[in-house]
């Protein structure tokens, strides 16, 4: 059974269209959490009016996480952000994936950007470059055999960069595939206003504060910091 995992923060809209395609051909061998950080909107009860597990955590998508995989039940873990657009076979992709190949620990999803305009697309042939070179993040729906999640440490619950600090972890233990059909399409809405030298930047910065061992608070802040001054500039 797959476990699929949901963190949310005000995204009434996303989680609804998301749970529609999740829901539409649901079978036996698959449970839904959606976890939610203490939405404003009207998450939770786009969250109750479908057949899915709801609970509440501490705010910040790592704590989201580890909340949810406490309550997972799957042998295999999916990992969603509320904002991907995903096909109605993704999870039976994800099963029949791992069922093909039992050496495989995990993997991800070819990630599309909405918008269709030429940045996007940048976006889409950036983001195959990361993932020919092992690097890819929770926007592109990562899954994991739960007991090798287990053999590996678990989740982190830092505040940026939770993501990141698995595939690491992960692509250091075993092999892992990227599912190419279907693709995953996500939003490109935190990239806006962002031009490709900032991007390139500010990836570059963000992994390389990991790698010094600064705590994910201190990027998060670091983070949004650069993301309001980066805006500033543009608008300057």
């Amino acid at each position: 059974m797959i476990s699929v995992i949901i963190p949310t923060l005000n995204e009434q809209d996303n989680l609804r269209n998301l749970l529609n395609s999740l829901c539409s051909k649901r079978d036996n061998h698959s449970d839904i959490i959606v976890v939610d950080g203490d939405s404003d909107d009207d998450t939770m009860k786009v969250a109750a009016s479908f057949p899915v597990t709801f609970i509440q955590s501490r705010r910040g998508r790592g704590h989201q996480l580890c909340a949810g995989l406490a309550q997972a039940q799957g042998d295999i873990i999916l990992f969603l952000h509320a904002d991907s657009r995903i096909a109605c076979g993704t999870v039976k992709a994800v099963q029949d994936k791992m069922d093909q190949n039992p050496v495989l620990i995990g993997g991800n999803f070819q990630l599309t950007f909405d918008g269709g305009d030429d940045f996007s697309l940048w976006l889409d042939g950036f983001y195959v470059w990361l993932r020919a070179r092992g690097f890819y993040y929770g926007d592109s729906g990562i899954f994991i055999r739960k007991i090798i999640l287990d053999k590996i440490g678990g989740l982190s619950s830092r505040a940026l960069m939770e993501d990141y600090d698995l595939v690491r972890r992960m692509e250091a233990f075993g092999l892992t595939c990227n599912i190419t059909d279907p693709a995953m399409v996500t939003s490109s809405r935190r990239f806006t206003g962002r031009r490709k030298w900032q991007i390139i930047w500010g990836w570059v910065k963000i992994h390389l504060l990991y790698h010094l061992g600064c705590s994910g608070g201190y990027m998060a802040r670091h983070y949004d910091s650069a993301r309001s001054s980066e805006h500033m500039n543009d608008k300057g």
